[in-house]
């Protein structure tokens, strides 16, 4: 079963691009890479905000950011470890010869698209 990381539940540091502002060349580029993505333009006044902020604060913002990047981290090795749980179990089905034979990931998924349309063929025949 693979299910989605959750969403982070942190208000989204403005500190998280490193302290840079996001210009339009930047948003039409995470727009163009991934159409669901959404991101938030910055107003004026938070800028404005920004510029204010003692030390203190900001160092606040980015250890926001670096318990999200932290979070994400744990999430994503979460993902990765169930991936390759799932290769695995995969490769247990499949026929090769030596039947102990190493296969890449990319082999595994390759000569199991080959496996189901051998079995669809001999299903059909």
């Amino acid at each position: 079963k693979l299910a989605l990381p959750p969403t982070h539940s942190e208000p989204d540091p403005v500190a998280s691009d490193g302290g840079r502002s996001v210009g339009a060349e930047e948003e039409a580029g995470a727009v163009a890479l991934c159409p669901q993505a959404k991101v938030p333009e910055q107003s004026e006044a938070m800028k404005k905000d920004l510029q204010h902020l003692s030390r203190e604060e900001r160092r606040r913002r980015r250890r926001a950011t670096a318990k999200y990047r932290t979070a994400h981290a744990t999430r994503e090795r979460i993902l990765v470890e169930a991936f390759n749980m799932a290769c695995a179990e995969l490769r247990k089905l499949l026929p090769t010869l030596p039947p102990d034979k190493k296969l890449s990931k990319i082999e595994i998924l390759r000569l199991a698209i080959c496996y189901i349309s051998y079995l669809n063929h001999v299903l059909d025949v």
